[in-house]
């Protein structure tokens, strides 16, 4: 018999009686009296969503009951990538299709590593939301307008970003770890007419104060109409005036006459394509790339992955440890459109120690589960076994991204977490905020593979154009429109630089930047990275970022930084060419991580900082990073004859045992 962690091990089997009791068995029977078609299992679902595209998402619009004034004429137009118009005619607003529950059920529960907890139920979110508006609207936020935040996980945020998309305004945020230049490189490039932000955070039990980094940033931004400012220490407000107008979160949001009735939020009715949320992300060249999404993809993406893959309902407890910064924050939220409770949790995974989420599952019955592959090797790094430390009776689901989950690790959930889990390894990316490949909760579970492609996701794993493979490594490819591909990039209007990121490698096809293998039970494995995108933890970093900081030093001529995988998670690997008489001293070191983490975040900063003699580079001066990853993984290396100096390749064989041995 295989090894129970080996890959493609069979793991986890749903009994017919639960496969039989899922929203996605639901779907099917709805879809049979909605087409006639009978389809059996999955795998026919599936082939169903690719050939009927049509009648697919119009079923799951309709399933899933998606609120709209004004119903769509037609499901897709011409399917052309980019391009293809979605639900066109439709007329709706995200933020009421989040808030179409209502009552005294809790909405939103708020957990804070310290323990502190807050929860707010749907009338009351509602409520809120409503406040805020009025002061959105008293700035002159309106349709098509930014609203900017730096804040930690907490309730404040998701209350900000439903007031923003229900006026039609467009919501960004980042975590409150960002450096100053990290942040302008995001915000200065959209310009919010208001911002919202914390006076710092708490992580691992340590205050760290940002009141004075926020006062610059926002004096930076040029049209910024207001200042939202959330006491998150407390006592921390800025040095100096703000330069535009300032209020704090509880003058906007003061309880009013008790016996009045409660305002009603205000939900503009808008075109399926009207954008909701920008997020972030970034090449290998320039500022990080502003990434539109719209409202009806975002919208029919994520009730197709929560309600049918995730089997997300409104009496489940859904959790996802994540900061505002990263996609997954986005996904969380729109479980409210389930009327389930949305978990927030603000702080460090590890404080007081690594038992703090599991304890919080327990405690609030959590059913879905969201962390990454880094979290779960340090758990079982630390031996603990939240199975048999904690009651996780009420938990179906433990979802995990961010990076490919390994064999091994599928092995330790299940003698670990628990024996009658979907462990669902989900992956795609804030290109499409959402996935490419997650799990189907009436299918088998096989260790470390992703159980299945999402339904009306034409992935496939390209070994040369046009070359779909089963059972061999390939590129990630999609090959027919999807609702959630960005509507644009802000600030892009003739849409080069959207088709160079994704359909310049393969025109009119989608290319991801994953290596991938499709398997014969019709899952994934995914092997990592295909291109220089740095992924750690799950957070998107290009490599641009980290050189517009080292190489602002005076000691440093050149560098080159890559991602390793090691221990089920990426890390960063920078290496410096010093100028002539300088060595790379620890102090020199330690100061190239402090400057780094002050102008990014400290994600961004490397795990390893080597010294070499020469950065290789292409005929035309450009890095050569895949090269480098590939030369330290042990891969073959792309043509050297297209290389200015392909000796400079020859440094890193010799480096490999110094990148890979623990600091």
């Amino acid at each position: 018999m295989a090894e129970l962690g080996e890959v493609g091990t069979l793991l986890w089997t749903p009994s017919p009686q639960r496969a039989s009791q899922t929203q996605l068995a639901a779907f099917l029977v709805s879809l049979r009296r909605q087409t006639g078609r009978a389809l059996p299992d999955y795998d026919a679902l599936y082939a169903f969503s690719l050939q009927e595209p049509e009648a697919f998402w119009g079923a799951v619009w309709r399933h899933c009951g998606l609120v709209t004034s004004v119903p769509p004429e037609r499901i897709r137009g011409e399917p052309s990538m980019p391009g293809t118009a979605w639900f066109e005619g439709a007329r709706l607003n995200f933020a009421e299709n989040l808030l179409r529950h209502r009552g005294p059920r809790v909405a939103l529960v708020a957990q804070h590593e310290s323990g502190a907890r807050l929860t707010l139920s749907y009338d009351a979110l509602r409520t809120a939301v409503s406040q805020v508006q009025a002061y959105l609207i008293e700035r002159g936020v309106g349709v098509g307008d930014r609203v900017a935040a730096i804040l930690p996980n907490r309730t404040e945020a998701v209350v900000a970003m439903l007031a923003t998309t229900g006026l039609g305004a467009i919501w960004s945020s980042c975590s409150p770890d960002f450096g100053r230049a990290g942040i302008l490189d995001r915000f200065g490039q959209i310009q919010p007419k208001v911002l919202l932000a914390a006076d710092g955070y708490t992580y691992g039990g340590k205050p760290f104060a940002i009141a004075d980094r926020v006062l610059r940033v926002s004096e930076e931004l040029p049209g910024l109409a207001g200042l939202v400012w959330i006491e998150s220490l407390g006592g921390q407000d800025p040095s100096a005036p703000a330069t535009c107008d300032m209020v704090r979160w509880p003058e906007i949001t003061a309880p009013g006459d008790p016996s009045a009735e409660p305002a009603e939020p205000h939900f503009e009715q808008l075109p399926p394509d009207h954008p909701v949320y920008i997020l972030y992300s970034s090449g290998t060249t320039g500022v990080p790339k502003c990434i539109v999404h719209g409202a009806a993809g975002t919208l029919v993406q994520h009730a197709k992955e929560l309600i049918l893959h995730s089997d997300v309902r409104a009496d489940d407890a859904l959790f996802y440890f994540t900061t505002c910064g990263w996609m997954m924050w986005n996904w969380l939220v729109s479980g409210l459109m389930t009327g389930c409770r949305v978990v927030l949790f603000d702080g460090s995974p590890g404080h007081p120690d690594l038992g703090v989420l599991w304890r919080m599952a327990e405690a609030e019955g959590i059913t879905h589960f969201g962390t990454s592959p880094k979290y779960l090797a340090s758990l079982q790094k630390h031996k603990l076994h939240p199975g048999e430390q904690m009651d996780l009776s009420a938990l179906r689901v433990l979802l995990s991204t961010g990076s490919p989950l390994s064999a091994e690790l599928f092995r330790w959930v299940y003698r670990h977490v628990g024996a009658d889990l979907q462990l669902a390894s989900i992956c795609g990316g804030t290109d499409i905020v959402s996935c490419f490949m997650l799990g189907s909760p009436i299918d088998p579970v096989y260790a470390g593979e992703i159980q299945k492609r999402g339904l009306g996701m034409a992935v496939e794993a390209w070994v040369a154009p046009n070359e779909p493979a089963v059972g061999t490594k390939g590129e990630l490819v999609c090959t027919a429109p999807f609702p959630s591909m960005p509507v644009g990039f802000y600030g892009d209007p003739d849409g080069s630089r959207y088709r160079q990121a994704y359909f310049e490698h393969f025109p009119g096809i989608w290319r991801h930047g994953d290596f991938v293998e499709i398997t014969e039970h019709g899952g994934v494995i995914v092997y990592g990275r295909s291109d220089a995108t740095l992924n750690p933890g799950g957070v998107r970093i290009g490599t641009a970022e980290i050189y517009r900081v080292v190489e602002a030093l005076d000691e440093i001529r050149d560098s080159l930084v890559v991602g390793v995988p090691v221990g089920g998670d990426v890390r960063i690997v920078l290496f410096v060419v010093p100028h002539e008489g300088i060595t790379l001293s620890e102090a020199l070191i330690q100061r190239l991580r402090a400057q780094i983490r002050a102008a990014c975040t400290p994600r961004h900063v490397p795990w390893k900082i080597l010294e070499i003699a020469d950065v290789p580079r292409t005929i035309s001066g450009k890095k050569v990073e895949l090269a480098v990853a590939r030369v330290l993984m042990d891969q073959p290396t792309p043509n050297r004859d297209a290389m200015a100096n392909p000796e400079a390749l020859d440094q890193f064989v010799a480096l490999r045992p110094q990148v890979y041995s623990e600091p």
